[in-house]
C-alpha cells in the first residue's frame, strides 16, 4: 500500500468542465434530454473533478437530491461544471452545476445542480484511501465548505450509517427551534 502525505488543495486545482450537445439518441419522446443521460454526464464530470482532487481512482458513493428544474431540448449545448466542496477522511464531496443554451448561445439557463460523494481508492487494493483536504478561498467556496458537513450528516443518517442523535451539525440547525402545535 502506498502511503504519502497529501497536501491540501485549492478548489481551483480540481475543477472540471464538460460540454455536450443533446443528440436525438439522448432524448425522450418529447425531444428533451432524458434525465438518466444527464445524470450520467453529471457523474462523469464529477468523477473527473474528484479524481483530480484525490489523485486516485474514485467511485461514486452517493448523489444528493437531483431534480430537473428546466427541460433541455434536442440540439441544446449542455455545460457541466464540477468542483470539490470538501474532503473528509476517504471521501470528497463534489458540486455539479448544469447549464444549457441553444447552439448560438441563446436562452442560457441553469437547469440543474447536485452534490456527489466519491471515495478515493488505493491503487493496488482498491480499498478506500485518505484524500487531501480542501482549501476554500472565495466566500462561495467557504459557504459550500461549511455546509458540506451538514449535507454529509444528512447522507449518513438517511443511509442508516449514523444515528440521528449523533448528527451534531444538523441538530445545531434546529437548536432553539420550537415546533408550532395546533
Amino acid at each position: 500500500m502506498t502511503t504519502h502525505k497529501m497536501k491540501p488543495k485549492k478548489v481551483s486545482e480540481s475543477t472540471a468542465t464538460m460540454t455536450e450537445m443533446v443528440m436525438p439518441n439522448d432524448t425522450n419522446p418529447l425531444h428533451n434530454l432524458m434525465g438518466g443521460n444527464l445524470m450520467r454526464w453529471m457523474d462523469v464530470v464529477a468523477s473527473i473533478s474528484a479524481g483530480k482532487h484525490c489523485e486516485a481512482h474514485v467511485v461514486t458513493a452517493s448523489v444528493d437530491h437531483v431534480s430537473f428544474h428546466k427541460p433541455i431540448a434536442l440540439g441544446d449545448i449542455v455545460t457541466l461544471n464540477a468542483r470539490v466542496t470538501r474532503a473528509f477522511n476517504t471521501s470528497v464531496e463534489i458540486y455539479v452545476e448544469v447549464f444549457a443554451a441553444d447552439i448560438k448561445g441563446g436562452n442560457p439557463r441553469k437547469c440543474n445542480h447536485a452534490y456527489f460523494t466519491f471515495v478515493g481508492l488505493e491503487d493496488e487494493t482498491h480499498k478506500p484511501t485518505p484524500v487531501p483536504a480542501v482549501i476554500p478561498l472565495t466566500s462561495e467556496e467557504e459557504q459550500l465548505y461549511e455546509s458540506a458537513a451538514r449535507r454529509r450528516e444528512v447522507r449518513l443518517v438517511l443511509s442508516g450509517r449514523m444515528k440521528p442523535e449523533e448528527a451534531s451539525e444538523v441538530r445545531a440547525l434546529f437548536s432553539g427551534f420550537q415546533p408550532v402545535h395546533s
